[in-house]
């Protein structure tokens, strides 16, 4: 079976910090006389799916069944949150906690550039977290593949208890990390970071040979069955028990590097959840995310889009 046609009988469980993404965009005319800063007049502003949520839907739009776990706060972000999931394809569980503000990331854009990025955020509480784990177990039996979408926000912080279910469950668990305790993604099936990432737990490298060597060491270290590491300009390389493979980047015009990442985990698991090999699932996920480079903002790479690439 053809994988684009593989990928619709998938089922990815998404689970991690979700949050709402909102642009301001506007004019700059002139430089405020109270700052050495620029006054920018705001024209329209929009509201995007961020985090785990981006990475759900970019699992669904390459056309898997998916469901996403998270946690949002009831506040006016958190109404705006559910209404543009409500609107999406997937399954949503959106456990709410009263005390919670809904992670939130307000760019402000003049002249197509970002000029600043306010962030809200506070930490879930415990009975909403343990409440989570609860559905997570539930969830994990009609489920192909794990994901947990880190974004060190608190939403993961039974990350290793829900690796370890998982593992019982005999799903393999794909993991988007933040910071450099990877402990606590022991036994994960893959691990996806950014070469800054890497280079935080690992160390730098040199050559091809010494990267290779050092994604050996962390593998065996955390009881990896994979790593893929991705690379900006230089790419993405999987290291796995079979050796190293690597995909050029694809992107013809990077636009906007945020959420790629979110695009690489999406598209690995749905390749790798609908029976393809680590190999084609690499290549997938270089193709979706050269193609969300050249968008503005969180963005999905579309089936049509990666795939009309092969035909």
């Amino acid at each position: 079976m053809p994988l684009r046609d593989a990928i619709r009988r998938a089922r990815v469980l998404v689970v991690g910090d979700v949050m709402l993404d909102r642009y301001w965009f506007g004019d700059v005319s002139r430089i405020s006389p109270e700052a050495p800063v620029p006054v920018v007049h705001v024209t329209r502003n929009e509201d995007r799916i961020g985090g785990a949520g981006n990475v759900a839907r970019n699992a669904a739009a390459l056309g898997a069944q998916v469901t996403l776990l998270s946690v949002a706060g009831r506040d006016e972000a958190g109404q705006a949150l559910r209404s543009l999931l409500d609107a999406e394809t997937f399954t949503v569980h959106l456990h709410e906690d009263p005390a919670f503000s809904t992670i939130t990331k307000l760019r402000i854009i003049g002249r197509q550039q970002q000029l600043l990025r306010v962030d809200f955020e506070t930490q879930p509480g415990h009975e909403v977290l343990a409440a989570k784990l609860e559905a997570y177990a539930q969830l994990l039996a009609d489920c192909d593949v794990v994901i947990l979408s880190d974004y060190g926000k608190g939403g993961l912080t039974h990350v290793t208890r829900m690796i370890e279910l998982a593992r019982a469950a005999n799903k393999p668990i794909l993991v988007d990390p933040k910071g450099d305790d990877w402990a606590r993604y022991t036994g994960a099936t893959l691990i996806t970071p950014n070469r800054s990432e890497f280079r935080e737990v690992a160390g730098s490298w040199k050559s091809e040979a010494e990267l290779a060597d050092k994604a050996a060491a962390v593998r065996a270290s955390f009881h990896l069955d994979a790593l893929l590491v991705t690379r900006s300009e230089e790419g993405m390389s999987l290291f796995d028990a079979e050796g190293a493979h690597h995909e050029a980047t694809r992107a013809q015009e990077v636009f906007d590097v945020s959420g790629a990442g979110d695009t690489v985990i999406a598209a690995f698991a749905v390749a790798l959840a609908a029976g393809g090999s680590g190999v084609e699932a690499v290549r997938l996920a270089n193709r979706a995310a050269g193609i969300v480079v050249g968008k503005f903002g969180t963005a999905v790479a579309t089936a049509d889009e990666v795939f009309g690439e092969e035909a």
